[in-house]
């Protein structure tokens, strides 16, 4: 297979991705991360009643036309309910509490002085001041969400307001994650000679949990065909969709892709980015397959880039592509090979101390540290040079970890 540009291979992965169609039902408060599988209407205005934007005094704006004196007659604090002021009347009233029959308007108490219960109020006030209408925030019957929103903390509040205790989300999605090499070994345990440690696993893990998937853990896989084979349609046996890491070149000791070509589809293999070439998409025994690379920063850059999105689309999330922005290059570059580059940068002051973007010194695919010091990736797109001050697409890890 030639390189596939990633648009392209995005294309191709979504058209054949299988979807998640059962729901479950979840207190609010357990919905974070989880996407919505049915439109949110509410059944209330928010706010319920006209109410104060501060604290101050309710009057009707009419009465301060003869006189700029007024009675206090009543206090109204939030959750209180006031009665019918009468003209020439007002009410002490705080943020939040409803404003009484009677009055339209809120004065600030810093504009007026009390004397006893004889407000003086010093500027002109106009209906409809300071008060918040029945309804300005959401109205009764108004969509809220739609089906395939991914919740935010501000979206679980929201909820609340409407009056939700639980919603209807799309069930978890399980994702087998194995990963392959004699080499590896888990942290805790003595390095040998020839061994690492299994980092990929941790940083797969933890990137797959901010996705509120159920990872069910597949070991470490042996560099043996045999042995990757089965592994595999184990895995997809018990889940929505297996993820590897190494074995999808084409070393001697690389088996997975061999494996999936045996018992199952090898849809896409070989991507047109640096890091991470070597990235294999397909089915094993019909569970959806993804191969990472087995370099840190490859398999890193693989996920976020095309795993992520597609785990997303599996469950009907909507805007599953990350968003990205223009910032400054703070440095130039020859000209890039056929390949789109994932530059890791940091963010920096650059001219008239507005924010430019500065690439990590060593980056290569391996050294993984760099992608815990950067802020998020420079995209260059092929066969394109850089200069000091050119805009390039910046994806902040903010965008693409959460």
């Amino acid at each position: 297979m030639s390189l596939t540009a990633i648009d392209t291979a995005l294309d191709q992965i979504f058209a054949q991705l299988p979807k998640i169609t059962e729901t479950e039902s979840l207190p609010l408060a357990q919905a974070k991360g989880r996407v919505l599988a049915e439109d949110c209407v509410s059944a209330i205005d928010v706010p319920g009643h006209d109410n104060s934007a501060m604290d101050g005094y309710a009057l009707s704006a009419a009465d301060l036309e003869t006189s700029s004196s007024l009675k206090i007659v009543q206090r109204i604090a939030a959750g209180e309910v006031g009665g019918q002021l009468n003209p020439g009347e007002a009410a002490r009233i705080f943020t939040g509490a409803p404003i009484p029959p009677g009055a339209d308007a809120v004065v600030m108490q810093e504009n007026c002085t009390v004397c006893g219960d004889e407000l003086t109020v010093l500027k002109k006030v106009c209906p409809g001041e300071n008060s918040r209408k029945a309804g300005g925030d959401v109205q009764s019957g108004a969509l809220v969400l739609s089906r395939g929103r991914r919740l935010r903390p501000q979206d679980i509040g929201l909820l609340a307001s409407i009056g939700l205790e639980t919603v209807c989300v799309r069930r978890r999605l399980k994702v087998s994650l194995l990963t392959t090499g004699n080499e590896l070994v888990q942290p805790g345990t003595e390095l040998q000679a020839g061994q690492v440690y299994n980092s990929n696993y941790y940083t797969l893990y933890a990137l797959l949990r901010g996705l509120q998937v159920e990872v069910l853990a597949g070991g470490i896989v042996e560099d043996d065909f045999e042995g990757t084979r089965r592994a595999l349609l184990r895995a997809a046996q018990q889940s929505d969709c297996v993820i590897t890491t190494g074995g999808v070149s084409v070393g001697e000791e690389d088996h997975v892709k061999a494996a999936i070509e045996k018992e199952g589809l090898l849809q896409l293999w070989k991507l047109a980015i640096k890091p991470g070439k070597p990235l294999a998409c397909g089915k094993i025994a019909g569970t959806q397959f993804f191969g990472l690379p087995g370099n840190p920063v490859s398999a890193f850059v693989t996920f976020v880039l095309v795993v992520r999105p597609s785990l997303l689309g599996m469950l009907g999330c909507k805007g599953s592509i990350a968003n990205s922005y223009n910032v400054a290059a703070g440095f130039s570059a020859p000209e890039s090979g056929q390949r789109q580059e994932y530059l890791r940068c940091q963010l920096g002051p650059g001219d008239d101390e507005v924010s430019s973007l500065h690439p990590l010194g060593n980056q290569s695919s391996g050294v993984a540290a760099s992608l815990s010091q950067a802020d998020g990736l420079a995209v260059v797109p092929p066969y394109t040079a850089v200069s000091h001050g050119d805009m390039l697409e910046f994806i902040p890890f903010s965008e693409l970890v959460n």
